[in-house]
């Protein structure tokens, strides 16, 4: 007799074999390609983490500068691209925005769409545009000066440029870079699960990643750290955060930034994140946000035995660099776009069509009544 037995959010489930990523859960380790994520975010930038992530190999020299320089030459917008943009309204959502565009980019670049391990053209593409689109956007709703290509920056340094109007400082710019870097990959969530199914049924690369923003949208897979920033807010002092956190604990609210599916200890990416937070607060002589997030950590830990995961302490660097809050979950997707088309292009190396049964719990004897008997 077939196994029945369900596991809610296929929690534990493993579907698919993958050379990408790896969690340790218990050892607080994550793993791109073999390469602990701690090494590359010290040693490491994004454009060669995408690299890694692409190829299952870092670069060398020649081959990082040849790549940096292809994501600069894919960062312009086609004219049909832009005259969408144009018709969306300002106060549209940027992940409503960013979805709209990356599926307005398959109808005018259809040669980037076909599926197949020619992909990687696209997966590049898109992972140069997508700062485009969201700086195009933010610029206009804000009234600020046209978008500029930059050449002489780095995929950090544009993406803070696009969507601050300014060019950061090197502390600035590499926590940025550092941000991406963690945010490039995590195995099976959602968005990367969505785009997974996307593609094994040979659907094109821009579909799978379309799916992935809509699914990023949604607040229980993004937004989360959008949400701790907000309970900052809330909160005021750090003489507060007990109160507040007690009462909503209280209540059985979910404090954002705490506790992981995957994480029984601390994320590691939290514990690098925390750091950065440290660092840019300090050189900005604004500590306020690290003080009321260490804080709240020592509260909800006390009390519910939970670590901090990715989300706790990037809105508190966000913020620092001066990025709206509405724009956090597209930065998640400008950097999770790299590790979602790693795994769209390994999907079409081993295509199988992800299929998973459920398991009924209807009935199965209904009788069909003619609609003139019913009552």
């Amino acid at each position: 007799m077939a196994d029945t037995s369900v596991q809610k959010g296929l929690e534990d489930v493993v579907a698919l074999e993958s050379r990408i990523c790896f969690i340790d859960g218990r050892g607080g380790r994550l793993i791109y390609q073999g390469y602990d994520i701690r090494d590359l975010a010290e040693r490491s930038n994004f454009e060669e983490v995408a690299y890694l992530l692409w190829y299952g190999r870092l670069p060398a020299r020649a081959e990082l500068a040849e790549l940096k320089s292809r994501l600069v030459t894919l960062r312009e917008l086609p004219k049909g691209v832009v005259q969408v943009l144009d018709q969306i309204p300002s106060e549209s959502s940027p992940m409503d925005v960013l979805r709209t565009a990356v599926s307005a980019l398959a109808v005018f670049e259809p040669g980037e769409t076909r599926p197949g391990a020619s992909s990687i053209g696209g997966a590049q593409r898109l992972t140069a545009v997508l700062p485009s689109i969201l700086g195009y956007f933010h610029r206009r709703r804000r009234g600020l000066a046209p978008l500029q290509a930059r050449p002489e920056l780095d995929h950090a340094a544009y993406l803070l440029y696009a969507l601050c109007d300014a060019t950061g400082t090197e502390l600035e710019t590499r926590a940025l870079d550092v941000a991406l870097i963690l945010h490039a990959d995590h195995e099976l969530n959602a968005s990367t699960f969505a785009a997974r199914v996307t593609a094994s049924t040979l659907s094109d690369l821009y579909s799978a990643v379309t799916s992935a923003i809509g699914t990023l949208k949604g607040p229980l897979h993004g937004g989360a750290n959008e949400r701790a920033m907000e309970l900052l807010e809330e909160i005021g002092s750090v003489g507060r955060v007990e109160t507040v956190v007690s009462e909503k604990l209280s209540r059985h609210e979910r404090i954002m930034g705490f506790g992981h599916r995957v994480y029984k200890v601390e994320d590691p990416r939290a514990t690098i994140l925390r750091e950065w937070s440290h660092r840019l607060g300090e050189a900005k002589g604004n500590l306020r946000y690290y003080d009321l997030l260490r804080r709240e950590e020592e509260v909800v830990r006390r009390e519910k035995g939970l670590y901090p995961n990715v989300d706790l302490y990037s809105g508190s660097i966000y913020t620092l660099l001066g990025i709206p809050k509405d724009l956090f979950t597209p930065i998640f997707a400008a950097s999770r776009v790299a590790g979602w088309t790693a795994h769209v292009l390994e999907e079409y190396e081993d295509l199988r069509l992800i299929r998973p049964t459920a398991a009924y719990i209807g009935p199965t004897d209904l009788r069909y009544t003619p609609i003139g008997e019913r009552s």
